[in-house]
């Protein structure tokens, strides 16, 4: 059998686990897309939890392309495909080597890179030679912090190059992260067929309700705090603030699923809390005519998670210099603020993350390049902020006003003309 380019060039320092959470991230992109399309998977052996998260996306209209990984060969892995029942079978196709797939819009590597940087980057040039304009590579690496050298060296360059998203996977032995790569650019129509895209950056409680990554660190780091003030004044209750602050601190980082309306005339709240104002004003910084702005304050007991207000492609990001005035006045608007540019089929939107009083640190997780879902979450603000959605004021009318309480990706706010 002709071995893969991607398992024959990554090289390996030892086998490396992708367990299910790990594979759920690989397959993130292909589980997102709702239209038909065709994917490849390449390098899994029948037991792969990459193979079984793959299988599990799949549509009636899908298909799928599985290379095996070697040493295995494709007799076992039909064996495998076909015991799944005829619903699998008539959807999943297996090849002896990747010479035989086909081009998708989706490709999939089902084993971790861990070779050097110049067999990493000979394995990302054969695999992209079989994504389709538009389509996305989605890869992982052993994480590596401060590696400077290697896949992780080598794939940390890619992303900076190519990359629409990377998120690191904690909870997996050992820990990975996880690269997608487009290398041809993608229309942002093609983000009114995508689903909210799966991210590991949250825990999950309870099935609808999740901790952001930043929730458990800083929970984390008050408790430690707790365990030193603890072992050092053992005497002292001293212990018992920073004990008691991990609960509320990890509870403002709460992210619930939100039912996202699927109207594709809806513009979505980008986040919990209380509309401000709704105006129309001119901002030539997004281009020359009037724009409608729905601003919206956030308090230290509202959800912090920002999510998309509409479906499209992540074009510019900014940050702004500013102060930090409560949030809920008018000066607020020069405040520190990130602004992430979309453009649409309809035009463009611009979505404001404003820092406030307390709030000073901003995060943002949609590179640019990046498809953003309609309701997707694209990233937080810590503590109570203001959050500013802008709309062109010829082509979307608003739907609330200041005062009126809105969720964020779910009360539509405006509705496209």
């Amino acid at each position: 059998m002709t071995q893969s380019p991607a398992v024959r060039t990554t090289g390996r320092s030892g086998p490396v686990r992708i367990g299910e959470r790990a594979a759920r991230t690989l397959v993130a992109e292909l589980a997102r897309i709702n239209d038909a399309k065709a994917a490849l998977l390449v390098g899994v052996t029948p037991d792969s939890a990459v193979l079984a998260a793959a299988v599990e996306a799949l549509l009636p209209g899908d298909r799928l392309t599985v290379v095996p990984a070697e040493p295995f060969g494709a007799a076992a892995l039909r064996e495998h495909v076909t015991a799944q029942g005829r619903w699998v079978a008539d959807r999943v196709s297996v090849v002896d080597s990747l010479a035989e797939a086909e081009a998708a819009g989706v490709v999939i590597a089902g084993e971790v890179f861990a070779g050097t940087a110049e067999a990493t980057r000979s394995g990302i040039d054969g695999l992209s030679k079989y994504l389709t304009d538009g389509a996305v590579l989605s890869v992982a690496t052993v994480a590596a912090p401060g590696r400077t050298e290697g896949a992780a060296a080598e794939l940390a360059r890619q992303d900076a190059l190519y990359g629409v998203g990377a998120d690191l996977v904690l909870r997996n032995s050992p820990p990975v992260r996880v690269y997608r790569l487009r290398f041809t650019p993608a229309s942002p129509a093609t983000a009114d067929s995508l689903a909210p895209a799966y991210r590991p950056s949250s825990v999950p409680l309870t099935r609808g309700m999740h901790i952001d990554s930043n929730g458990v660190a800083a929970a984390g780091i008050a408790l430690g705090l707790a365990a030193l003030a603890r072992v050092t004044r053992p005497s002292s209750k001293l212990w018992l603030l920073p004990a008691l602050a991990a609960g509320p601190v990890a509870a403002f980082f709460r992210d619930p699923e939100r039912d996202v309306p699927e109207d594709p005339s809806a513009v979505v709240a980008s986040a919990d809390g209380k509309v401000l104002s709704v105006q129309r004003l001119h901002d030539e910084r997004f281009g020359d005519g009037e724009w409608l702005r729905i601003a919206v304050f956030l308090s230290v007991l509202d959800v912090h998670v920002n999510r998309s207000p509409v479906a499209g492609k992540v074009v510019d990001y900014f940050v702004a210099d500013g102060g930090f005035v409560n949030a809920m006045k008018p000066d607020a608007e020069h405040n520190v603020a990130a602004y992430t540019v979309l453009d649409t089929a309809r035009g463009t939107v611009v979505v404001a993350q404003r820092t406030g009083l307390i709030a000073r640190r901003i995060v943002q997780r949609a590179p640019i390049g990046a498809l953003l879902a309609r309701g997707e979450r694209f990233g937080l603000i810590r503590f109570g902020s203001r959050t500013d959605v802008y709309l062109p004021a010829e082509a979307a009318d608003p739907l609330v006003g200041p005062g009126d309480k809105v969720i964020g990706g779910s009360t539509v706010i405006a509705r496209w003309r």
